[in-house]
């Protein structure tokens, strides 16, 4: 079996920033014809820009090759157009094409991604979500600076099933370009946004700090002091990815857990996180960290550090069905990160022939051979995108 076709489909399904307005998603086809899909994510060009560095990719390291020759296709990109070094972008597209053969492999030998790394340990997946406007009108990041209503609506999850919510109460995050000290006035607002959910949302739902690295280390130690009363569950990228010691300091002074990975990728980069005891919960995001199987092998690596890992979600329904087959076979997973109910509200069943399966905060794997999901590759090219058409730069 050799994958002899590659297709890209950077695509548009929404206007507001629910997971990303814009998904890049990609499909490989072997020469007896079964196909799987993946997606890129952390992508910084243009829809055009990154279609040639996908085909590149693939004409020189993908088209030819057996989808099952995981390891070897990925140590060749790597050590050959990686140069033995991350980044983002480039991991990114690693990442798709990983993803996509482990879809083809599933369907090939009958069996969901999930049972061909271990078997399924977990047959719920506990599910959480941010916080968004009910009517989706105001953007994210203005809605978590209005306390009154994000304690309203986090209580309208609690009712859907949600037994954890996530917001970033230092928002807005993108107005600062380096890291800094928060204001006196955003503390105090975060205080009373933190203490009107917990308020709403009684003590069984845990609350999520989702910040987004843009704190100094002193102004990180002030946030948490003034939000641990409230028992969150973790405290999210206080400070920058790449400083694992100044993570560690926030970590020392405060009593909430810490997270951190979104922005990490491959074991490589996760391996001094875990010796440093730099923080306490780590995030993956499979179509970014390096697939699938680069992020069981982190999950691994953590679970020998007996510490939990949860799997970040920004993207498209490709991305969010392959975190699922990592969850389900992970004993040390904790929670995923959805878009409320992964419905209609992102987008996804404009795309998907079938919805996911969320039932009260949780998701039921799929027993579906491969990724469990089937996408409308019809639907899909309907909303291809040649170049952005707004400016909203949250891809």
């Amino acid at each position: 079996m050799k994958i002899v076709d590659v297709k890209f489909y950077p695509i548009k399904v929404r206007n507001n920033a629910k997971g990303g307005v814009y998904w890049f998603l990609l499909k490989l086809t072997t020469d007896s014809n079964v196909s799987g899909w993946g997606e890129v994510i952390w992508n910084a060009y243009d829809p055009g820009t990154l279609r040639r560095m996908v085909m590149d990719v693939a004409e020189n390291y993908i088209i030819g090759e057996s989808p099952f020759a995981i390891e070897k296709v990925f140590g060749k990109i790597y050590a050959k157009h990686c140069k033995m070094h991350t980044d983002l972008s480039t991991m990114g597209l690693i990442s798709g094409f990983e993803i996509a053969c482990w879809d083809i492999i599933g369907k090939e030998t009958g069996q969901p991604v999930y049972n061909l790394l271990g078997g399924m340990v977990n047959e719920r997946i506990r599910t959480y979500t941010y916080l968004y406007e009910k009517e989706d009108k105001i953007f994210c990041e203005d809605f978590w600076t209005m306390p009154e209503a994000c304690a309203k609506r986090a209580r309208e999850y609690v009712d859907m099933g949600f037994t954890a919510v996530k917001l970033d109460p230092m928002a807005p995050y993108l107005d600062s370009y380096a890291v800094h000290m928060p204001s006196r006035e955003s503390l105090l607002r975060a205080e009373r946004n933190i203490a009107g959910i917990r308020e709403a949302v009684g003590e069984n739902c845990d609350i999520i700090i989702g910040t987004h690295g843009q704190f100094t280390a002193a102004g990180a130690i002030r946030v948490a002091k003034c939000l641990e009363k409230y028992d969150p569950l973790w405290f999210e990228e206080p400070t920058p990815p790449e400083n694992f010691p100044v993570l560690k300091k926030v970590s020392e002074a405060t009593t909430i857990p810490i997270a951190t990975g979104e922005r990490l990728s491959t074991k490589y980069e996760f391996a001094p996180l875990l010796e440093q005891k730099s923080c306490d919960i780590f995030q993956l995001d499979l179509a970014g960290v390096g697939g699938i199987l680069e992020a069981k092998k982190i999950a691994s690596m953590c679970e020998a550090w007996h510490t939990q890992v949860t799997t970040h979600f920004w993207a498209g329904p490709v991305n969010f069905a392959a975190q699922i087959q990592l969850d389900a076979c992970c004993p040390n997973f904790l929670i995923q990160e959805a878009i409320e109910t992964m419905g209609s509200f992102g987008g996804f069943d404009r795309v998907m022939k079938k919805p996911f399966d969320w039932q009260e905060g949780y998701i039921i794997p799929s027993k579906e051979p491969g990724l469990g999901i089937e996408l409308d590759e019809e639907k899909i090219q309907s909303y291809v995108v040649e170049d952005y058409d707004d400016q909203n730069i949250l891809i």
